[in-house]
């Protein structure tokens, strides 16, 4: 009998997408194969507790309901009677270490064959956690450090698509600091360089958290200002009257993509409300393309994945202009969405991809990942 991979799912976190990773999360390991992995859920507090718990095992099998809440209860309770745990950097010890004793009994032994963070945001998705898991020398799903820094960084993510010759909205940065000290320096700045209609974001953070549509300069003001609250970066870009098409990535160095679908938000934009709140919102799959289209689509999302040296998967975000037919990247996201409403799995699903064997295969490319990072030196000794 092969031995089972214990399998670390990692979930929550210190982000404004807490609750969407739950719900990630939760759909990961309901479609995990029993049969070959050894789960063990591993929850971070908003707070930044780390805690281990095996209850959410038995609990989500059961799991149903409309509202996130009842989704995501069976992994409340890792995060509120888990046992309490530390990450270990040690690349020859175990991988997370008790600290306290607790109610929730889990298995003695937290140790870990492979990591799938399912976090998404701030402190998981931008490679803060990667980092971690490369000093404790732990197999992990998904993209690197830089990869994931540079997904996450909006501003660096499109230099990066630009200097590749892909194509990009027209942005400007500005500096939280800046707007703070000289908001007039900064309208005076973007009405020379951009019209409205603008799209206001901060830089580093998805789900459209902080995000306003600007339609005039009276609105402006609040779109900075909210933005400013999640990230020292805000990206100001000019909206495009388009249709929104995604592709899902999936592979290491050579990386294939799936067919591209379609998002019909049920508000302006695809924000968080139309994401994961407001029914309404149409995703089509496959994407009403030409032939033609569909092969731009994927050309375009292999070359984004490598231009920020992608790993294991991310979900490459267009926007079609609806004018002229012009194709523009908008942005790629190394730890998609999982839920059972998220494009990434159906994107795959439609290419011939279930979502288990998905799963599978990015456990696969984490596996093969770290085989190949083990075959580079680390130490050194000059010629006598």
């Amino acid at each position: 009998m092969t031995k089972k991979i214990r399998l670390g799912v990692l979930f929550g976190g210190r982000s404004g997408e807490h609750e969407v990773s739950l719900t990630s999360a939760a759909a990961v390991m309901k479609a995990l194969d029993p049969e070959k992995y050894e789960l063990v859920p591993v929850g971070i507090t908003p707070e930044g507790r780390w805690r281990v718990g095996s209850k959410a095992l038995g609990l989500l099998a059961g799991a149903a309901g409309d509202n996130l809440a009842q989704r995501t209860a069976p992994l409340q309770t890792v995060l509120e009677e888990g046992r309490a745990v530390t990450p270990s950097v040690d690349p020859t010890g175990p991988k997370l270490l008790p600290i306290a004793k607790s109610s929730g009994a889990v298995n003695s032994r937290p140790e870990v064959d492979v990591i799938f963070p399912v976090l998404h945001g701030t402190f998981g998705e931008d490679g803060t956690i990667q980092g971690l898991l490369e000093l404790a020398d732990v197999p992990y799903v998904g993209a690197g450090v830089l990869a994931s820094a540079a997904g996450m960084d909006k501003d660096v993510m499109k230099r990066l698509f630009r200097d590749a010759g892909l194509p990009v909205v027209p942005w400007e940065r500005v500096l939280r600091r800046e707007w703070e000290d000289d908001p007039a320096g900064v309208r005076r700045k973007i009405k020379k360089r951009l019209r409205f209609p603008l799209f206001v974001k901060p830089a580093n953070l998805g789900s459209s958290v902080g995000i306003t549509k600007v339609h005039s300069p009276e609105e402006f003001q609040a779109g900075m200002d909210l933005a400013a609250q999640y990230d020292r970066k805000i990206l100001v870009e000019k909206a495009v009257d388009a249709r929104e098409i995604e592709c899902a990535v999936l592979g290491n160095d050579q990386p294939e993509a799936s067919l591209p679908g379609e998002i019909v938000p049920v508000n302006e934009f695809y924000d968080y409300e139309a994401k994961y709140i407001k029914e309404g919102s149409k995703l089509l799959i496959p994407a009403r393309l030409s032939r033609r289209q569909i092969k731009r689509v994927q050309d375009l999302a292999v070359r984004a994945f490598k231009a920020i040296d992608g790993a294991g998967m991310g979900r490459v975000d267009f926007l079609l202009d609806r004018k002229n037919g012009k194709l523009f990247l908008l942005e790629i996201n190394t730890i998609p969405g999982f839920t059972s409403i998220s494009m990434y799995p159906k994107l795959w699903e439609a290419t011939g991809v279930p979502y288990s064997k998905l799963l599978d295969r990015l456990v696969e490319l984490a596996l093969e990942r770290h085989r190949d990072k083990l075959r580079t030196r680390y130490d050194y000794a000059p010629p006598k």
